[in-house]
């Protein structure tokens, strides 16, 4: 605890320096936004960046972004570098709520402004927090895997749960939902394990001791996207396919085919490439003086094969981040 309260202090410390040492930035200079990511390499937080640096071209900034790769240390870093860079606001996607804290801290010292996108924070000032409406679309993700369960003949069962880390504010709305669209059934939750290090080798063991430690398991619930193979090379090393059904929340490409061979129950798609949109213009509309919502709700679609179809165009462009011409190849 004392380490930590030094290292922050110290970055503190650091940030008014560089901000004092820095130059003013000319009145003929492009202004700057920066966006800290926990993980750019996850394709969520991709699309996110990738909305938010085309609406910061749209408005006429240059934006920055800064991936910690899920580090914590490399987020502070991170944050000290984007405050020093003259920037005139800050879109924030933290590792976890209570990294988020720091960063806020930080960044009212400097006097920047900062709108957080999606994970959200314990506690600090903020011009407004855009989300997924995680709660809701995790409860509707659950009522369509009670559908699924109970077309199958069964009527009862466990349902375990691979989560992100519980300490993220959207974490818990994920679980919190679910659960109780669960609750409407006669169906259980199983168990959950919470990922740290999102790796292929984390989410097929979570997923192996979720089968073994429950005979009647009929379903693992993926609270993320991207490890969706070892969830089901899991099920398929158990003996357990057909037996143990798959639903996620978040979307890969292959996702679309997979529901509607019915390979995949259903996925709660976010909107990332909408999510950062918003953000950058959030910020911009906050510079200029106009009144900002504290807080936004944007939709999560639950994709299942009977809408899919009807929500293509949508999915290519908002959860996957696809233009036009992608779209149409």
């Amino acid at each position: 605890m004392l380490k930590s309260y030094f290292v922050n202090i110290q970055v503190r410390s650091a940030v008014i320096v560089l901000l004092l040492l820095s130059p003013l930035v000319s009145a003929t200079e492009t202004p700057r936004l920066a966006y800290l990511v926990s993980d750019v390499r996850i394709p969520f937080w991709s699309i996110m960046a990738g909305g938010a640096k085309q609406r910061a071209a749209e408005l006429g900034f240059t934006l920055d972004v800064y991936s910690a790769d899920n580090n914590a240390r490399q987020e502070l870093l991170n944050t000290v570098q984007a405050l020093e860079s003259d920037i005139a606001g800050l879109v924030v996607s933290p590792t976890n709520s209570s990294a988020a804290v720091t960063i806020l801290e930080l960044a009212a010292e400097a006097g920047v402004p900062v709108v957080i996108a999606d994970i959200g924070t314990k506690a600090g000032k903020y011009v407004s927090y855009i989300q997924s409406d995680n709660e809701q679309g995790a409860y509707e993700l659950g009522l369509l895997l009670v559908k699924a369960l109970e077309a199958r003949g069964w009527s009862q069962g466990g349902v375990g749960i691979v989560s992100i880390p519980q300490s993220r504010k959207n974490g818990q709305a994920r679980t919190r939902g679910f659960v109780n669209a669960l609750k409407t059934s006669s169906f259980r939750m199983a168990g959950i394990r919470q990922q740290v290090d999102f790796s292929y080798e984390e989410t097929y063991r979570f997923s192996r001791e979720l089968i073994k430690d429950n005979s009647d398991l009929r379903a693992i619930w993926l609270q993320g996207s991207n490890r969706y193979q070892a969830a089901l090379d899991a099920i398929h090393d158990e003996g357990r396919e057909g037996d143990v059904l798959l639903i996620c929340f978040d979307a890969e490409p292959e996702f679309i085919e997979m529901i509607r061979q019915k390979e995949l129950v259903a996925a709660g798609m976010q909107q990332p490439r909408l999510i950062g949109e918003k953000a950058v213009s959030s910020l911009d509309a906050h510079i200029k003086g106009d009144p900002v919502p504290s807080r936004q709700m944007l939709p999560v679609l639950a994709v299942s094969p009977d809408n899919v179809d009807e929500l293509l165009p949508l999915i290519h462009k908002n959860v996957l981040g696809l233009s036009i011409e992608q779209f149409n190849d």
